[in-house]
């Protein structure tokens, strides 16, 4: 169960990179400054952060995916109510959606994949 959390952790990850990462190129954010960075940042912060979720057995990773997914979140919705850096977004769109899903999802699953593998690293030294 540990690790179909980890794996479904390090998807929503992903997808969420892939998301920002396409919105930076494709939709053009690299033209807003300071947002553009930011997002190529996150974009490829979470490819980094996915593939160390997969790849190291540890709680590190997994509670670094929440803390992407809850993050991301937090900022997604700042630059909706307030605006941030100069945009003020929508919290309309497939793009938008889907990410958040995703960031929801990485909080979820990362949460429960690190209690595991703690539960797992506990039991161990016992």
């Amino acid at each position: 169960m540990v690790d179909v959390c980890r794996g479904l952790a390090a998807a929503s990850v992903l997808l969420s990179a892939v998301v920002h990462l396409d919105l930076y190129q494709v939709e053009d954010y690299k033209q807003v400054a300071t947002i553009g960075p930011l997002f190529l940042l996150n974009g490829l912060g979470g490819i980094v952060l996915g593939v160390l979720v997969t790849t190291w057995r540890h709680w590190l990773p997994v509670l670094g995916a929440v803390g992407f997914g809850a993050l991301t979140v937090i900022f997604f919705w700042i630059s909706v109510v307030h605006g941030l850096f100069g945009l003020k977004e929508t919290a309309t769109g497939a793009s938008q959606v889907l990410s958040q899903i995703a960031e929801y999802a990485a909080v979820v699953f990362g949460l429960a994949a690190a209690a595991g593998l703690w539960q797992g690293r506990a039991a161990r030294t016992k």
